[in-house]
């Protein structure tokens, strides 16, 4: 489960950058991405991908 704070990567757009979760509320997930800013993301049809460095 994606919480607030924790890094991601969008797998099918890498160009995006890493992103912060802002909120997932049900399957809404509100990112904001380094490159393109807030995105939201519908996690029942994609699977970000987090990351931890």
């Amino acid at each position: 489960m994606l919480e607030p704070g924790m890094m991601v990567r969008h797998p099918d757009a890498p160009d995006w950058g890493l992103g912060q979760v802002q909120s997932n509320i049900g399957s809404r997930i509100t990112v904001n991405f380094e490159e393109v800013g807030k995105q939201v993301i519908d996690g029942t049809r994609i699977l970000l991908l987090p990351v931890f460095e």
